[in-house]
């Protein structure tokens, strides 16, 4: 069954507030494997499925790739964040969330930049066949 808006956005929620939590802990200065160990262990406290450094096949007239890509963290099955510690997103970074989303068949993906001054600006969300309502 598909998950509805208020779930996907409970989800979403809960993943922007843990990214918050680290952010405001150590600021802009870690490595993205360190944000993204931090951020693990925020959703996995917070009672949320994660599967980190999933492989997303790819498939192509037959031939199946099947770790083409890996996305660093999957929440729930439907929710792919690709975490990020630079000076600004790049046009680059949004397509290959994009292309993430479509290739795992997941609803919505985040983008949060630990880079950034702050995290609240430092989000950026994607949505993929989002549910109505």
């Amino acid at each position: 069954m598909p998950e509805s808006a208020d779930t996907l956005n409970g989800i979403t929620s809960t993943i922007v507030g843990g990214a918050i939590k680290i952010h405001r802990r150590f600021g802009s200065g870690l490595l993205e494997s360190a944000y993204l160990a931090c951020l693990c262990r925020e959703l996995t406290t917070a009672g949320l499925r994660i599967e980190a450094q999933k492989p997303i096949p790819l498939v192509y007239e037959g031939m199946r790739l099947e770790r083409a890509y890996r996305a660093d963290l999957v929440v729930e099955g439907v929710v792919l964040v690709e975490v990020k510690a630079m000076d600004a997103i790049a046009r680059v970074h949004l397509r290959q969330l994009r292309t993430y989303l479509q290739l795992a068949n997941c609803r919505v993906g985040l983008l949060p930049n630990f880079g950034a001054q702050m995290m609240k600006d430092g989000i950026e969300r994607v949505v993929n066949r989002f549910p109505e309502g």
